[in-house]
């Protein structure tokens, strides 16, 4: 208030600007004005009385706010229902102060009210400065610290890793042991949280492991497809916590806090014979976890879960999610390609492309570049060295398969023998196609330029007989064939140049 008379003062002894004024009282210019314009409206000039102070100056100039007000104390709102009810979905602070302010007109202000909230969620563990919406985030985690378990037969000790899910709003938590962190694990334990809290938030936090993200980037991390196939199964999206920062995840950080002091600490003494075995102990222990009561709050995390996450959390998918895994393959010359040493046929037309194969438990997708529907399909299947071909993948004629066709191969073999070209025709014969048997019998005459042909007419003889029409098998009895004789050298014929052996002696 003590600017105001020095503004008045400037103004009406000086010929300063209204800017000028203000840098000179370190006020806006905008003030100044008001400052004017209620002067003026008050009918006052300078010099102003002697007898007027500055209350009475300000009493003048701002009427309204003179006015007087009952001194009554002002409600204080429930900060602890406050905090809940912003846990929950489209719930703001400004929604929540109005319906306060209905019920107390003279309480706090919006202001106000916020900065007491402040102040109240302060004085709470550090976790909470992150406030949560419900059902909104579920943050997933391994714990640094496994549990052993002996094999009763064999006596080897392996170590279960220990896999933690903790809702955001609540902090209701899910825990279970895993043989590793490898990615049928990391999925399986997400299919299994899920069904643990009975439904689905609208994002997953997790850390940057590589089973869910190959490659770490705050703007545009790129996940494993597995784990993103998931992802949209569930209808949820993936937000990564970025690299060391922790804070991103900081609910569970410390649910696997509590985890490892409330249940991992307690299995320290003890001796564990099975996985199964390990997680019913867990499951005994976690359900005690959730119902105790936490300090701050007296709310076991079961109560705050129920109250606030599980009616925001969306339904569960009707089909439960199969796992899948991704490969890059190339198509061979025979239009197979390899997928767990069986080969499976796509059209002929893709002869040396690179095709991405999606396989479950039961089928196998082959996709062509970007496209949504895949090429080929199969029922997957477990024999070594078979072919899985469907006819509509073939050519038309059955002839040709890239560059080679089984006249090229019949006419190689017979130039090494014709033990080599009976094996070559058997190994097309055992063949429900023939262009099947095309990449097996390159291989066998390739092994020609490395043994000779002798010992590839031995090999060929001995593989027939012992009925052997795959590559593998006529390699090995070629790597185990004894080796040829060397032809004893020939007598020099006689020659009037040639001393003899006694010219020396």
């Amino acid at each position: 208030m003590k600017k105001i008379g020095e503004a008045l003062r400037l103004k009406w002894t000086s010929s300063l600007t209204i800017r000028a004024i203000a840098r000179c009282c370190q006020i806006s210019h905008s003030t100044v004005s008001e400052y004017l314009v209620r002067a003026e409206k008050a009918g006052l000039r300078w010099p102003l009385p002697e007898t007027m102070n500055e209350d009475q100056l300000y009493s003048l100039l701002y009427p309204e706010r003179q006015e007087p007000v009952a001194s009554l104390t002002k409600v204080m709102p429930d900060w602890e229902y406050v905090r809940l009810e912003l846990k929950k979905a489209h719930v703001t602070k400004h929604l929540i102060w109005e319906e306060y302010h209905e019920a107390h007109p003279l309480g706090y202000g919006y202001s106000q009210f916020c900065d007491l909230y402040r102040h109240y969620i302060n004085k709470l563990e550090p976790v909470m400065h992150q406030e949560h919406k419900a059902g909104e985030k579920l943050f997933v985690d391994y714990s640094g610290d496994t549990v052993s378990i002996t094999d009763p037969e064999t006596g080897e000790i392996k170590q279960a890793e220990i896999f933690v899910a903790v809702q955001g709003a609540s902090n209701y938590t899910y825990a279970e042991a895993q043989p590793s962190q490898a990615l049928t694990h990391w999925i399986g334990g997400h299919v299994r949280a899920h069904a643990f809290f009975g439904g689905v938030t609208e994002l997953i936090v997790p850390d940057n492991l590589k089973q869910g993200v190959k490659s770490p980037c705050w703007y545009d991390p790129d996940l494993n497809q597995t784990y993103l196939e998931w992802a949209q199964c569930y209808g949820v999206a993936v937000l990564p916590a970025r690299v060391k920062k922790p804070k991103d995840k900081a609910k569970v950080e410390n649910g696997v806090l509590v985890v490892e002091r409330w249940i991992l600490a307690r299995l320290r003494n003890r001796a564990f014979f099975s996985l199964a075995e390990l997680n019913r102990v867990i499951r005994e222990l976690l359900t005690d976890l959730n119902e105790k009561p936490m300090q701050i709050t007296k709310k076991s995390r079961r109560a705050e879960f129920i109250e606030s996450d599980l009616p925001a959390l969306r339904p569960l998918p009707l089909q439960p999610y199969e796992f899948a895994t991704y490969k890059m393959a190339r198509v061979n010359i025979d239009y197979h390609i390899d997928f767990e040493k069986h080969f499976y046929s796509v059209p002929f037309t893709l002869i040396h492309e690179e095709v991405r194969v999606r396989a479950t438990e039961r089928m196998l997708e082959i996709f062509h570049k970007s496209q949504r529907e895949p090429v080929a399909t199969h029922l997957r299947s477990s024999a070594l060295g078979r072919y899985s071909t469907q006819t509509a993948h073939m050519p038309a004629n059955h002839q040709k398969a890239g560059e080679w066709n089984a006249e090229r191969l019949l006419s190689w073999a017979e130039r090494i023998g014709p033990h080599t070209t009976r094996l070559i025709q058997s190994v097309v014969a055992s063949r429900q196609h023939p262009e099947q048997a095309f990449r097996c019998c390159l291989g066998i005459l390739r092994l020609s330029t490395k043994h000779g042909a002798a010992q590839m007419e031995n090999a060929s003889l001995i593989a027939q007989q012992g009925k052997v029409l795959n590559y593998r098998g006529v390699k090995e009895v070629l790597e185990n064939l004894p080796p040829l004789p060397v032809p004893d050298a020939l007598p020099l014929p006689p020659h009037e140049n040639i001393r003899g052996t006694t010219y020396y002696q």
